[in-house]
């Protein structure tokens, strides 16, 4: 009989759900039970945890691991949702900036820092579910919450497009980042691509597409 106990290492695909991941994982082995550790946005792609039986036990766990992310972002355009799925609900000049200018302002934001949740997000206010709100144009007053950002490495900077390198603990949202990056730089800004490149140990490098996944299950099946 085969084991229906795993921590399996999927590499998300672009405009899949993670509950998307769950559900396929779900019919790949038939085990009822599964779940992931830590909701990655429809857009963004990568190192997604899947549970299986007990171990979705573990869930807290795999949520409390650090976090590494490649974040590509636009600066000049503001989202309503933080992200390329969005509308444009502001714009702003970009100034001249620098190597050096963006790595001084990236030190800022290293440690435990301060963010308000976005409203295109799962978090609950008062019982009600932050996007869902958004979805229907209102706002609500979110109270700060502190993250930790372990570190912040510029990888590349040109034509007003910035990669950024980001390992960060539980709770952190990328996109505010981005934007109060951006703001400190003098401008605004959106994320364009989002990457998670590993949970803990767990990198992309060893995670799994579904296809692959897939094919792995029915040979151990076999």
């Amino acid at each position: 009989m085969i084991s229906t106990e795993h921590i399996f290492n999927i590499n998300k695909p672009m405009d899949w759900t993670s509950f998307d991941v769950v559900r396929k994982i779900r019919y790949a082995t038939s085990i009822k039970k599964v779940g992931h550790a830590g909701t990655l946005d429809p857009f963004a792609t990568g190192v997604l945890i899947v549970l299986t039986g007990k171990n979705t036990k573990r869930q807290n766990e795999f949520m409390d691991m650090p976090k590494t992310y490649e974040a590509e972002i636009k600066l000049g355009h503001l989202m309503d949702t933080g992200d390329r799925t969005g509308k444009i609900i502001e714009t702003g000049s970009v100034p001249e900036l620098t190597t050096t200018s963006i790595v001084d302002v990236l030190e800022i934001f290293q440690g435990e820092i301060q963010q308000i949740p976005p409203m295109y997000s799962a978090k609950k206010v008062n019982g009600k579910t932050l996007y869902k709100l958004a979805r229907k144009g209102q706002t609500v007053e979110r109270q700060p919450s502190t993250v930790m950002i372990y570190s912040i490495e510029l990888l590349s900077y040109q034509d007003n497009t910035m990669n950024l390198k980001v390992q960060c603990g539980r709770g952190t949202y990328i996109r505010v980042l981005a934007e109060d990056i951006a703001r400190e730089l003098g401008t605004v800004a959106y994320v364009e691509e989002l990457k998670r490149t590993a949970i803990g140990d767990y990198r992309i490098e060893d995670a799994l597409s579904i296809p692959e996944f897939i094919e792995n299950w029915k040979s151990s099946a076999a």
